[in-house]
C-alpha cells in the first residue's frame, strides 16, 4: 500500500455521518492487566460507534517458548511458520481476544471478538516471498465494511485480533496497525472515522529519550523529512505509513498517543495532517 498525494475521492464532506472511533492497542498494553483495565475503562467512555484492534506479540512469544516453538524475528517482524501460526491463532484469537471481550462486557460494552475470517470481515493474501519468507503472514486485500456496519448499528463493539484469512481456508498472521488502518479506510465512506494508535509513548517524539518532545501535528512532508534524517525510525515508520494511508483515504483524524491518554484525546498525542 502506498501513500498518494492529494485528496482522495472518499475524503468528502461527512457532516451528519455517524461517528466511529477505531482504537488500535499494542501488545505491551494488552499484556499488562492494570494498563489494559485503564485503557478499556477509557475506551468504554468513548461516545458513538467504536472498534478495538489489538496486538499481542510478546504473549505469543512467551507461549511459543512454553510449547517449545522457536521464535524468529527479522526487522521486528515475526516469521510465521506452521507451528508459530498455531501459536498465534491460540494466543491472539483465543487467549487475548476473549479476555478483552470479557472485560469489555464487564464495563457495559456488548463486545464481539473477531478475526478476519469471522463474517469474512478481513481477507488477505499470503505475503509473497521476496527477500524474506515471512511464512504465513497476511497482506490485507479487502475489508467487508457492510458486515462491520451491521454489527456497529446493532450496538456491538467489535474487538478484532491480528489474524486474517485468504478465503480458501488458510488463516494468516497480520499486522494489527495495518488491519486498523484498512478498517478505517473501508468504513470512512459510512462514518466520520477517527483512528487512534495507542502505545507506550505519549506520541511521535522528536527525541525518543524525551517524552516531552511530542510533535503535536505531523504533516506528511515533515514525516518524510524526519524519516530521512533518522528522527523517526524503526517501528514508528510503518505505523505512520498506515496512518497517513488511512488519512489520505477518507479517515477524518489519525491520533498517535499513549494508552493512558485515551481518555483525553482532545489534548494529547500527535495528529497527522496531509
Amino acid at each position: 500500500m502506498t501513500h498518494s498525494s492529494g485528496p482522495s475521492p472518499l475524503s468528502g464532506d461527512k457532516r451528519g455521518a455517524p461517528k466511529l472511533t477505531i482504537v488500535k492497542v499494542g501488545g505491551k498494553v494488552v499484556e499488562d492487566p492494570g494498563y489494559l483495565q485503564q485503557l478499556l475503562t477509557d475506551f468504554s467512555c468513548i461516545e458513538g460507534n467504536k472498534i478495538l484492534v489489538h496486538g499481542g506479540g510478546r504473549s505469543a512469544t512467551a507461549m511459543a517458548e512454553k510449547l517449545g516453538v522457536k521464535t524468529e524475528m527479522i526487522g521486528g517482524r515475526r516469521i510465521t511458520n506452521k507451528e508459530m501460526l498455531d501459536v498465534v491463532l491460540m494466543v491472539y484469537g483465543g487467549l487475548i481476544n476473549k479476555n478483552i471481550v470479557a472485560q469489555c462486557q464487564a464495563l457495559g460494552m456488548n463486545a464481539i471478538g473477531l478475526t478476519g475470517a469471522d463474517l469474512n470481515i478481513i481477507k488477505a493474501v499470503k505475503r509473497p516471498v521476496r527477500d524474506i519468507d515471512y511464512g504465513y503472514a497476511g497482506d490485507v486485500v479487502s475489508v467487508q465494511d457492510e458486515q462491520l456496519a451491521i454489527l456497529l448499528e446493532s450496538g456491538a463493539v467489535p474487538v478484532i485480533a491480528p489474524l486474517t484469512h485468504d478465503g480458501s481456508g488458510l488463516m494468516l498472521n497480520t499486522n494489527a496497525d495495518t488491519m486498523a488502518a484498512e478498517t478505517a479506510k473501508a468504513l470512512s465512506g459510512k462514518y466520520e472515522t477517527t483512528l487512534v494508535y495507542c502505545f507506550e509513548k505519549p506520541g511521535v517524539l522528536l527525541n525518543p529519550e524525551d517524552d516531552s518532545s511530542v510533535i503535536d501535528t505531523l504533516a506528511y512532508s515533515d514525516f518524510k523529512k524526519y524519516q530521512e534524517d533518522g528522527t523517526i525510525n524503526e517501528g514508528m515508520i510503518p505505523k505512520l505509513d498506515n496512518g497517513f494511508d488511512a488519512l489520505n483515504s477518507g479517515a477524518k483524524e489519525i491520533i498517535i498517543t499513549s494508552a493512558s491518554s485515551l481518555g483525553k484525546l482532545n489534548v494529547s498525542g500527535t495528529r497527522l495532517s496531509l
